[in-house]
Protein backbone atom coordinates (compact mmCIF):
# COMPACT_ATOMS: atom_id res chain seq x y z
CA UNK A 1 0.00 0.00 0.00
CA UNK A 2 1.52 3.26 -1.09
CA UNK A 3 1.02 6.97 -0.79
CA UNK A 4 1.73 9.74 -3.30
CA UNK A 5 1.62 13.50 -3.40
CA UNK A 6 -1.98 14.70 -3.42
CA UNK A 7 -1.56 16.42 -6.79
CA UNK A 8 -0.56 13.13 -8.40
CA UNK A 9 -3.50 11.12 -7.16
CA UNK A 10 -6.86 10.30 -8.70
CA UNK A 11 -8.84 10.22 -5.46
CA UNK A 12 -12.01 8.18 -5.01
CA UNK A 13 -14.56 7.68 -2.26
CA UNK A 14 -16.68 4.55 -1.96
CA UNK A 15 -20.02 5.35 -0.33
CA UNK A 16 -22.33 2.53 0.71
CA UNK A 17 -25.79 4.08 0.85
CA UNK A 18 -25.18 7.09 -1.38
CA UNK A 19 -28.61 8.08 -2.69
CA UNK A 20 -30.17 9.68 0.39
CA UNK A 21 -29.47 11.04 3.85
CA UNK A 22 -25.92 11.16 5.14
CA UNK A 23 -24.42 9.21 2.26
CA UNK A 24 -25.89 11.51 -0.37
CA UNK A 25 -24.78 14.74 1.28
CA UNK A 26 -21.32 13.36 1.99
CA UNK A 27 -20.93 12.33 -1.64
CA UNK A 28 -21.84 15.86 -2.66
CA UNK A 29 -19.42 17.45 -0.20
CA UNK A 30 -16.54 15.18 -1.18
CA UNK A 31 -17.22 15.78 -4.87
CA UNK A 32 -16.89 19.50 -4.24
CA UNK A 33 -13.46 18.73 -2.78
CA UNK A 34 -12.45 16.88 -5.93
CA UNK A 35 -13.22 13.30 -4.96
CA UNK A 36 -14.58 10.93 -7.58
CA UNK A 37 -17.43 8.81 -6.24
CA UNK A 38 -18.25 5.12 -6.31
CA UNK A 39 -21.80 5.00 -4.99
CA UNK A 40 -23.75 1.92 -3.93
CA UNK A 41 -27.48 2.25 -3.36
CA UNK A 42 -30.69 0.25 -3.68
CA UNK A 43 -33.59 2.15 -5.21
CA UNK A 44 -36.63 1.33 -7.30
CA UNK A 45 -39.11 3.34 -9.36
CA UNK A 46 -38.89 7.10 -9.02
CA UNK A 47 -36.14 6.80 -6.40
CA UNK A 48 -34.00 5.01 -8.98
CA UNK A 49 -34.49 7.95 -11.32
CA UNK A 50 -33.59 10.39 -8.54
CA UNK A 51 -30.40 8.47 -7.82
CA UNK A 52 -29.37 8.73 -11.48
CA UNK A 53 -30.16 12.44 -11.46
CA UNK A 54 -27.96 12.83 -8.39
CA UNK A 55 -25.13 10.96 -10.10
CA UNK A 56 -25.38 13.44 -12.96
CA UNK A 57 -25.23 16.32 -10.48
CA UNK A 58 -21.94 14.96 -9.17
CA UNK A 59 -20.51 14.75 -12.67
CA UNK A 60 -21.61 18.32 -13.37
CA UNK A 61 -19.37 19.35 -10.50
CA UNK A 62 -16.49 17.97 -12.54
CA UNK A 63 -15.77 14.58 -10.99
CA UNK A 64 -16.43 11.01 -12.06
CA UNK A 65 -19.40 9.24 -10.47
CA UNK A 66 -20.07 5.53 -10.89
CA UNK A 67 -23.22 4.22 -9.20
CA UNK A 68 -24.28 0.63 -8.55
CA UNK A 69 -27.99 0.08 -7.85
CA UNK A 70 -27.66 -3.18 -5.91
CA UNK A 71 -27.98 -4.62 -2.42
CA UNK A 72 -24.64 -3.74 -0.80
CA UNK A 73 -24.97 -6.58 1.71
CA UNK A 74 -25.05 -9.26 -1.01
CA UNK A 75 -21.78 -11.19 -1.39
CA UNK A 76 -21.89 -11.42 -5.18
CA UNK A 77 -22.72 -7.75 -5.58
CA UNK A 78 -19.82 -6.83 -3.34
CA UNK A 79 -17.45 -9.07 -5.31
CA UNK A 80 -18.59 -7.58 -8.63
CA UNK A 81 -18.06 -4.02 -7.43
CA UNK A 82 -14.64 -4.88 -6.02
CA UNK A 83 -13.67 -6.36 -9.38
CA UNK A 84 -14.81 -3.21 -11.14
CA UNK A 85 -12.75 -1.00 -8.83
CA UNK A 86 -9.75 -3.28 -9.40
CA UNK A 87 -10.15 -2.90 -13.14
CA UNK A 88 -10.18 0.88 -12.83
CA UNK A 89 -7.08 0.87 -10.67
CA UNK A 90 -5.32 -1.38 -13.18
CA UNK A 91 -5.97 1.20 -15.90
CA UNK A 92 -4.75 4.14 -13.82
CA UNK A 93 -1.75 3.80 -11.46
CA UNK A 94 -2.79 7.09 -9.81
CA UNK A 95 -6.17 5.66 -8.79
CA UNK A 96 -6.46 5.83 -4.98
CA UNK A 97 -9.47 4.71 -2.95
CA UNK A 98 -9.04 7.28 -0.21
CA UNK A 99 -12.39 7.15 1.61
CA UNK A 100 -14.86 4.38 2.49
CA UNK A 101 -18.18 5.33 4.08
CA UNK A 102 -20.63 2.79 5.47
CA UNK A 103 -24.05 4.43 5.61
CA UNK A 104 -26.41 1.49 5.14
CA UNK A 105 -29.70 2.16 6.89
CA UNK A 106 -31.80 -0.89 6.10
CA UNK A 107 -32.93 -2.77 9.20
CA UNK A 108 -36.00 -4.17 10.91
CA UNK A 109 -37.98 -1.78 13.11
CA UNK A 110 -40.28 -3.39 15.64
CA UNK A 111 -40.56 -4.71 19.20
CA UNK A 112 -38.88 -7.80 20.56
CA UNK A 113 -41.99 -8.46 22.69
CA UNK A 114 -45.67 -7.93 21.99
CA UNK A 115 -48.97 -9.53 22.96
CA UNK A 116 -49.43 -9.95 19.21
CA UNK A 117 -46.68 -12.45 18.42
CA UNK A 118 -46.73 -11.58 14.72
CA UNK A 119 -45.51 -8.06 15.63
CA UNK A 120 -42.38 -9.38 17.37
CA UNK A 121 -39.15 -9.28 15.39
CA UNK A 122 -38.12 -12.77 14.34
CA UNK A 123 -34.73 -14.41 13.89
CA UNK A 124 -34.52 -13.62 10.20
CA UNK A 125 -35.25 -9.93 10.75
CA UNK A 126 -32.76 -9.59 13.61
CA UNK A 127 -29.98 -11.38 11.75
CA UNK A 128 -30.65 -9.40 8.56
CA UNK A 129 -30.39 -6.13 10.48
CA UNK A 130 -27.08 -7.12 12.03
CA UNK A 131 -25.72 -8.34 8.72
CA UNK A 132 -26.65 -5.24 6.71
CA UNK A 133 -25.99 -2.54 9.28
CA UNK A 134 -22.89 -3.98 10.97
CA UNK A 135 -21.34 -7.14 9.56
CA UNK A 136 -21.24 -5.80 6.01
CA UNK A 137 -18.71 -3.18 7.12
CA UNK A 138 -16.19 -5.91 7.91
CA UNK A 139 -16.84 -7.83 4.70
CA UNK A 140 -16.35 -4.74 2.52
CA UNK A 141 -13.17 -3.62 4.25
CA UNK A 142 -11.74 -7.15 4.22
CA UNK A 143 -12.29 -7.46 0.48
CA UNK A 144 -10.87 -4.02 -0.23
CA UNK A 145 -7.82 -4.88 1.85
CA UNK A 146 -7.30 -8.31 0.26
CA UNK A 147 -7.42 -6.75 -3.19
CA UNK A 148 -4.92 -4.03 -2.25
CA UNK A 149 -7.45 -1.28 -2.90
CA UNK A 150 -6.87 0.62 0.33
CA UNK A 151 -3.96 3.05 0.48
CA UNK A 152 -1.85 4.62 3.17
CA UNK A 153 -3.99 7.29 4.84
CA UNK A 154 -7.24 5.78 3.61
CA UNK A 155 -10.12 6.77 5.84
CA UNK A 156 -12.98 4.48 6.89
CA UNK A 157 -16.16 5.92 8.40
CA UNK A 158 -19.31 4.18 9.62
CA UNK A 159 -22.56 5.91 10.52
CA UNK A 160 -23.82 5.03 13.99
CA UNK A 161 -26.55 6.52 16.18
CA UNK A 162 -27.49 7.25 19.76
CA UNK A 163 -29.35 3.93 19.70
CA UNK A 164 -26.01 2.21 20.30
CA UNK A 165 -26.10 3.66 23.82
CA UNK A 166 -29.79 4.04 24.68
CA UNK A 167 -32.97 2.05 24.36
CA UNK A 168 -35.52 3.39 21.90
CA UNK A 169 -38.94 1.83 21.37
CA UNK A 170 -38.96 -0.66 18.45
CA UNK A 171 -35.28 0.09 17.72
CA UNK A 172 -33.74 -2.90 19.50
CA UNK A 173 -32.38 -4.74 16.46
CA UNK A 174 -30.88 -1.59 15.01
CA UNK A 175 -29.47 -0.57 18.41
CA UNK A 176 -27.66 -3.89 18.65
CA UNK A 177 -26.31 -3.47 15.12
CA UNK A 178 -25.07 0.04 15.86
CA UNK A 179 -23.34 -1.12 19.03
CA UNK A 180 -21.67 -3.89 17.03
CA UNK A 181 -20.72 -1.39 14.33
CA UNK A 182 -18.87 0.76 16.86
CA UNK A 183 -17.07 -2.31 18.21
CA UNK A 184 -16.05 -3.24 14.67
CA UNK A 185 -14.69 0.26 14.09
CA UNK A 186 -12.48 -0.03 17.16
CA UNK A 187 -11.17 -3.37 15.92
CA UNK A 188 -10.55 -2.04 12.41
CA UNK A 189 -8.66 0.88 13.89
CA UNK A 190 -6.31 -1.40 15.80
CA UNK A 191 -5.71 -3.94 13.04
CA UNK A 192 -5.31 -1.41 10.23
CA UNK A 193 -3.10 1.04 12.12
CA UNK A 194 0.12 -0.69 10.92
CA UNK A 195 -0.99 0.19 7.38
CA UNK A 196 -1.67 3.82 8.35
CA UNK A 197 -5.39 3.41 7.70
CA UNK A 198 -7.86 4.94 10.13
CA UNK A 199 -11.42 3.97 11.05
CA UNK A 200 -13.95 6.05 12.95
CA UNK A 201 -17.67 5.98 13.68
CA UNK A 202 -19.76 9.11 13.17
CA UNK A 203 -22.70 9.57 15.53
CA UNK A 204 -25.00 12.24 14.17
CA UNK A 205 -27.60 13.96 16.27
CA UNK A 206 -31.22 13.08 15.57
CA UNK A 207 -31.73 13.84 11.89
CA UNK A 208 -34.77 13.74 9.65
CA UNK A 209 -33.77 11.07 7.13
CA UNK A 210 -35.95 8.56 5.24
CA UNK A 211 -34.65 5.71 7.42
CA UNK A 212 -35.19 7.53 10.72
CA UNK A 213 -38.76 8.43 9.77
CA UNK A 214 -39.67 4.74 10.13
CA UNK A 215 -39.02 4.78 13.89
CA UNK A 216 -42.32 4.97 15.82
CA UNK A 217 -42.68 8.34 17.52
CA UNK A 218 -39.70 9.80 15.69
CA UNK A 219 -41.32 13.18 15.06
CA UNK A 220 -41.79 13.61 18.81
CA UNK A 221 -38.17 12.61 19.44
CA UNK A 222 -37.00 15.05 16.77
CA UNK A 223 -38.96 17.92 18.32
CA UNK A 224 -37.59 17.10 21.78
CA UNK A 225 -34.02 17.00 20.46
CA UNK A 226 -34.51 20.35 18.75
CA UNK A 227 -35.75 21.96 21.95
CA UNK A 228 -32.82 20.62 23.97
CA UNK A 229 -30.04 21.19 21.43
CA UNK A 230 -27.79 24.13 22.40
CA UNK A 231 -28.12 25.43 18.84
CA UNK A 232 -31.92 25.12 18.99
CA UNK A 233 -32.12 23.10 15.79
CA UNK A 234 -31.81 19.50 14.65
CA UNK A 235 -28.79 18.03 12.96
CA UNK A 236 -29.06 17.92 9.18
CA UNK A 237 -27.14 15.59 6.82
CA UNK A 238 -25.02 18.52 5.60
CA UNK A 239 -23.59 18.93 9.13
CA UNK A 240 -22.27 15.40 9.00
CA UNK A 241 -21.02 15.72 5.43
CA UNK A 242 -18.99 18.82 6.28
CA UNK A 243 -17.46 17.11 9.31
CA UNK A 244 -16.41 14.09 7.25
CA UNK A 245 -15.00 16.33 4.52
CA UNK A 246 -12.62 17.72 7.15
CA UNK A 247 -11.79 14.38 8.77
CA UNK A 248 -10.66 12.87 5.45
CA UNK A 249 -7.73 15.31 5.45
CA UNK A 250 -4.40 13.61 6.01
CA UNK A 251 -3.75 15.96 8.93
CA UNK A 252 -6.25 13.93 10.95
CA UNK A 253 -4.13 10.77 10.81
CA UNK A 254 -4.01 10.48 14.62
CA UNK A 255 -7.77 10.18 15.12
CA UNK A 256 -8.86 6.55 14.89
CA UNK A 257 -11.10 4.08 16.67
CA UNK A 258 -13.32 6.89 17.93
CA UNK A 259 -17.04 7.47 17.91
CA UNK A 260 -17.22 11.13 16.92
CA UNK A 261 -20.43 12.94 17.81
CA UNK A 262 -21.61 15.43 15.21
CA UNK A 263 -24.70 16.78 16.94
CA UNK A 264 -24.24 20.41 17.97
CA UNK A 265 -23.95 19.33 21.60
CA UNK A 266 -27.27 17.48 21.60
CA UNK A 267 -25.82 14.48 23.44
CA UNK A 268 -24.50 16.69 26.24
CA UNK A 269 -27.95 17.85 27.31
CA UNK A 270 -30.57 15.74 25.58
CA UNK A 271 -32.07 12.60 27.04
CA UNK A 272 -34.19 11.22 24.24
CA UNK A 273 -37.80 10.50 25.05
CA UNK A 274 -38.48 6.86 24.33
CA UNK A 275 -42.23 6.78 24.74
Amino acid sequence: MENRNIADRNLWALILGCSSGFGKETALELAKSGYNIYGVHLDMGTNKEKAEQFRQVLEQIGVKAVFFNVNAADDKNRADIIEFIKSQKAKDPNHVLRVVIHSLAFGAIGPFFSEESKEMLNKRQIEMTMDVMANSLIYWVQDLFKNNLLAENSRIFAMTSIGSERAIISYGAVSAAKAALEAYIRQLAVELAPYKITANAIMAGLTATPAAAKIPGFEKMLAHAREQNPFQRNTVPQDVAKAISLLVDEKFYWITGATIKVDGGESILNFIETV
